[in-house]
Order: structure tokens, then sequence, then C-alpha cells
């Protein structure tokens, strides 16, 4: 869901992917810097809220842990409702993790509006001795399917922030142009009315690799 009223904005991310790829732990450490070692999977419908400051303006993000339901391929469509970014996150040291990826894209391409800002997140890049999948295959893959792409550790706290925060930014940035675009905009703001990719040639925008040790 995404609304508009008094300066203030809603946006609902989801993070979706396999089973203990770190989602609730990247979750944890967005929203309270928090890291939990012992970890287990998520039970019942877990989000977090946070306010950013994108511009001046408070955007307020909601996102959305699959709350352990990825196990049972169970993931409904009342969890992708009103979804206007995702996360779509692998651990880069299980390869099966990173294969079951165009899987979660057909999902969540069947539940949502195409427009949804995505991001291919590579999680668990401290664990570089074991590490499976390159990172030259999730910036190939994040290509191929026109994603921001970005290697993560919820352990270390590497580019957590960051990953939100470019989905975040790049939502608040189509959304205000078509506000700028339609003064009747704001009164009808809606997730299906918002097209994020429209006028903007995603493959030629700069979505670069931001590997494990980027700043």
């Amino acid at each position: 869901m995404a609304e508009e009223g008094g300066g203030e904005y809603l946006f609902k991310i989801v993070v979706i992917g396999d089973s203990a790829v770190g989602k609730s732990n990247l979750l944890s450490r967005f929203a309270r810097n928090e890291f939990d070692h012992h970890s287990k999977a998520t039970i019942g419908v877990e989000f977090q809220t946070q306010v950013v400051e994108v511009e001046g303006k408070d955007v307020k993000v909601q996102v959305w842990d699959t709350a352990g339901q990825e196990r049972f391929r169970a993931v409904t469509s009342a969890y992708y409702r009103g979804a206007v970014g995702a996360l779509i996150v692998y651990d880069i040291s299980r390869k099966p993790t990173f294969e079951s990826i165009k899987r979660w894209l057909d999902e969540l391409n069947t539940h949502c509006d195409t427009a949804v800002s995505r991001m291919l997140v590579g999680n668990k890049c401290d664990l570089e001795s074991i590490r499976e999948v390159s990172v030259d295959e999730g910036k190939n893959l994040a290509e191929e399917e026109r994603l921001f792409f970005i290697e993560t550790s919820a352990f270390r706290a590497t580019n957590v922030r960051k990953s939100f925060e470019i989905v975040i930014r790049e939502i608040y940035d189509k959304v205000s142009r078509k506000i700028l675009k339609s003064d009747s905009y704001k009164a009808e703001l809606s997730v299906n009315r918002v097209n994020l990719a429209e006028g903007v040639d995603l493959s030629k925008q700069n979505k670069s690799a931001l590997s494990c040790c980027s700043s």
C-alpha cells in the first residue's frame, strides 16, 4: 500500500526467498540493528515499521517477513497485497536458494503489479569461504530480470540498510513523479495506478552490483 497525506507516505515492502536465507535477520537488522544468532523460523505474521527520510519527507516503510510460510510453499496472495517493493533473498553459500529465485519472481509477478520495485539480495556474504554463488552470477540474473542487485550480511550489518534504502528511494521517486504529473493523483493514489517503471529503461539504469564490501 502506498498512501500520501499530510506529506507522509506509507510503502509496503515484502521480503521473500527460501527458508533460512536470513530474511528475518535482514528485517531485524534494518528495523532494530539486531542480529539473532539463534534465530528460528518465523511463525505467524511479522512486520516492522520504520520511518525513513527521503528528500525531507517522512516515508513510513512497513516491511513484511514471510512468517515461515515459505517452508510449505504457502505464501498467500494476502501477504503480497499492496506491496510496492520486494527484496528477493538467497544465501550465497547455498546454491539451491539461488536456483529458487525465478520461482519467487514468478510468484511475485502473479500476486503483484509488475511495477513493484525489486531488489535481488545475496545474503550472508560474510561466508565467503563457503560461497557457492558468485557475485557475477547474482549480477547476471539481476540484469536478466531487470532487478537491482546487492550482497549483504545481516550478521555484519553490511549493506542491509542500503538494500532497503535503494528500493525505498526508487518507489518514492516514481510515486513523486506521478504526483507531479497529475493534480488528481493525490486523491487517487493506489498500488494499481503506480507504475514504478514508467518512462525508465531499467536495463540502462545504474543497477551495478554492490558487493559485500562496497561502501
